[in-house]
């Protein structure tokens, strides 16, 4: 017996990937925003040094947590519901950052534009990936990416354009947070719930015996060994990746500056060009993500990525090996960083599974980003060795990816369509068989 959702248009998988994946841009635009509209609110709201510190890390540690239960909520209701609540809370959020006359309310609403956000992203990727099909569906995944960068930039521009404003300046930076998301929200409405999840949810209620049906749980990982192995892969890979960006992030500019020489202005402009080369970097992947070449241009992306933090310590910290190290870092991380995680996260559990196991990983990689900022400017009076050991961790979670993906692996549309076709539910000794991803023809194949 098979089931099937009511009848219904399709949506059209670009569309669902410009709509969904604007989850990466809300998400790049909040973390930028926040840094600078908070501090256009110092003086204006009277806010102290501590306090801005609070709300900073009440900012990354609930995207931690939003992530940590919107992508078991989004397995457990449906995508759909999961998405439209997010953009609500962050609309709400971002209003209350705008009007907030003091510290309690702009931390309600820094909570509450962190967890919509977090929350957000692994069922909105879950969304992308099941409208799309088996020779698109790395490519619009990987279009997140894309919104990811551009959401950056659309801050800065707000931030250009509203920094002299004072606490003017940073209402109208909250509130191209909260535009967005109304908009999103608006959009959203139009897209229907997740055929694949529609199916899943029915043949589980059903007592159905299919991989998608039975696999609900995150205990389902732990006892099957074809799911728990690109979990701790994936989680590994991008828990360390991870620090290396982040640290980046948030240190960049203090190293540009006090150890390599250059001026705020001439390590800004840097940034915004190497954003260019990241979005260039993102555009090529998309084009080979779904093609043989996928774990070739992992390869060399990781070796890139991780010797890019050894360029400053073999050359020292002097303008051109941080311009090197910038452009390489760049170029290394569009192949080997938080894309592909992504493609992985999708391909590599059922449909019950994929947005809570999305939303795990994006947890435990923020979570551990953020307590090893609290050592990090310690480690930064000696930045020779503070990139020494970003570039050992980084490429130990590298090859952790390596390690889980370089082979022909489990594929969970793979085998969701089987299921389909077969018209009958796998038996539990077929389901240990794995359904594999070629690494030498196309990543669908099996």
């Amino acid at each position: 017996m098979s089931w099937t959702p009511s009848p219904s248009t399709p949506p059209k998988p670009w569309r669902v990937a410009v709509i969904c994946g604007m989850a990466s841009y809300i998400d790049a635009a909040a973390i930028v925003s926040s840094g600078t509209a908070l501090v256009l609110y110092q003086h204006s709201i009277g806010l102290s040094e501590g306090q801005i510190g609070v709300l900073s890390a009440a900012l990354t540690l609930s995207i931690a947590l939003g992530a940590f239960t919107g992508g078991s909520l989004g397995d457990r209701f449906g995508r759909r519901s999961v998405f439209l609540c997010t953009m609500a809370m962050i609309v709400v959020g971002a209003l209350l950052l705008i009007l907030a006359p003091s510290f309690t309310p702009l931390l309600v609403g820094m909570v509450l534009v962190g967890i919509g956000t977090g929350a957000d992203l692994p069922v909105s990727l879950a969304s992308i990936s099941e409208a799309a099909a088996d020779h698109n569906r790395g490519k619009l995944i990987g279009f997140s990416q894309i919104l990811w960068f551009t959401g950056i930039i659309g801050a800065n521009v707000f931030g250009i354009i509203a920094g002299d404003l004072g606490r003017l300046g940073g209402q109208i930076m909250f509130a191209h947070v909260g535009l967005v998301a109304l908009v999103v929200m608006i959009a959203r409405l139009s897209v229907p719930e997740s055929t694949t999840w529609s199916v899943a949810r029915a043949e589980r209620s059903a007592g159905a015996t299919t991989v998608r049906a039975r696999s609900a749980s995150i205990l389902d990982i732990l006892r099957d060994r074809t799911l728990l192995i690109p979990f701790l892969a994936i989680a590994g890979f991008y828990t360390l990746t991870n620090i290396g960006a982040n640290t980046g992030g948030q240190f960049g500019t203090y190293i540009g500056v006090n150890v390599v020489g250059l001026s705020v202005r001439t390590q800004s402009f840097l940034g915004i060009v190497m954003l260019g080369v990241g979005m260039l970097g993102a555009l090529v992947f998309m084009r080979l993500v779904d093609t043989p070449w996928r774990m070739r241009a992992y390869a060399v992306g990781a070796l890139l990525l991780a010797g890019s933090y050894l360029v400053p310590v073999a050359l020292g910290f002097s303008a051109v090996p941080w311009i090197a190290q910038s452009f390489f870092n760049a170029i290394g991380g569009a192949f080997a960083f938080e894309a592909i995680m992504k493609v992985w996260s999708q391909e590599s559990f059922p449909t019950l599974l994929r947005s809570t196991v999305q939303g795990y990983v994006i947890a435990i990689a923020r979570v551990i980003a953020a307590a090893v900022a609290l050592v990090t400017p310690t480690l930064m009076h000696t930045p020779g060795l503070a990139y020494t050991l970003i570039a050992a961790v980084v490429a130990i979670g590298l090859a952790c990816g390596w390690a889980g993906f370089h082979r022909p692996r489990f594929d969970a549309f793979a085998v969701e369509s089987s299921d389909d076709a077969d018209s009958h539910p796998l038996s539990s000794s077929d389901a240990d068989l794995p359904v594999l991803v070629s690494s030498s023809s196309s990543p669908y194949t099996t």
